[in-house]
């Protein structure tokens, strides 16, 4: 897949929690993994080589410094203040039968205000957006760099961390009309709006203002909702799951890194993103879903670099990403 050149390589700026997944290995035993939402967005877009900087909070401590390294590793620019506490925010997971994934988390977020940094992209997501006192930095960050930059919102529903609907809610509702790209499970628009379907929820998302909304489903694949109304299918990937820790962050990640190549950025970047056409569109969505089946093929949040992610598109049939 490939798209317009531009000037100047891509700049992404990714606005959200980093901290460490406590996940149990193969005996049952814990063991730490650096994560958090946002900064698996990061690490995505660092291993497909994109230039990328991470606004986030890590501790003084040895897991902040494990987490630091790791995003650095990645081709990450860390961008991060202190935590309140101290620490290093940690969720621990629990997985179930089939590797999906539960989380309980000890975190504060109490993040400052975000630099007005140029960006092509503005990537915010998960427990950033809706955490207080955090969360309106967060919001006033999008609110800056609307119809500056493309902004892209993934929610990822926390209830354990949010367990009133009604303040997430709002919020999520607020971002999701400042956003150009959106991407969300079915999971989470359960959980945001029970009674509703979630494609009928994405549909009016999109008529709220963004270009696209794809709701992901994890095996069953992913319907993409397009301003003006086109409803797309884009099938599972099979996969042999080890757990699904960073499943849709990777998806996220990959999504972005598609639509830049086919120049979906900076101010002009909702134009671009409405002229594409539904092909170019469905060729980003399954790039991403092959994307997200490498990373819940290895244990934790580990999504693919660019040399594992041509050449698995090279045998999906798919063209370079």
């Amino acid at each position: 897949m490939t798209g317009p050149l531009t000037d100047a390589p891509a700049r992404v700026l990714v606005v959200g929690e980093a901290l460490v997944d406590v996940v149990p290995d193969a005996s049952g035993q814990p063991r730490d993994h650096p994560g958090g939402s946002p900064a698996n967005v990061a690490i995505a877009l660092g291993r497909l080589d994109r230039d990328v900087r991470l606004v986030t909070l890590l501790g003084d401590d040895a897991r902040g410094g494990a987490v630091r390294a790791w995003l650095e590793a990645s081709g990450v620019t860390v961008l991060a203040g202190p935590t309140g506490t101290g620490r290093t925010s940690t969720a621990a997971v629990t997985l179930d039968a089939s590797g999906a994934a539960t989380y309980d988390f000890d975190l504060s977020w109490d993040l400052g205000p975000v630099p007005d940094e140029d960006c092509d992209v503005l990537h915010v997501g998960s427990i950033a957006t809706v955490l207080e006192p955090g969360a309106d930095a967060v919001l006033e960050a999008v609110r800056s760099q609307h119809g500056r930059a493309v902004v892209s919102l993934d929610p990822n529903a926390r209830p354990a961390i949010t367990p009133d609907r009604a303040g997430p809610v709002a919020r999520v509702e607020e971002l999701v009309a400042l956003a150009d790209v959106v991407k969300v499970s079915d999971e989470d628009l359960h959980w945001l709006h029970p009674d509703h379907d979630p494609v009928a929820t994405a549909t009016r998302w999109v008529g709220a203002g963004p270009g696209l909304v794809v709701v992901t489903r994890g095996s069953a694949g992913a319907v993409v909702v397009r301003r003006g109304g086109a409803v797309l299918e884009v099938p599972g990937v099979p996969v042999a799951v080890a757990d699904t820790v960073g499943a849709g962050d990777t998806f996220s990640g990959v999504l972005l890194d598609a639509l830049l190549d086919l120049g979906v950025r900076g101010p002009g970047g909702a134009a671009a993103l409405q002229a594409l056409p539904d092909r170019d569109v469905l060729g980003a969505v399954t790039t991403a879903a092959i994307g997200a089946a490498i990373n819940v093929s290895r244990p934790g949040a580990d999504p693919p670099w660019r040399a594992e992610l041509t050449a698995a598109l090279g045998g999906a049939g798919a063209g370079e990403g």
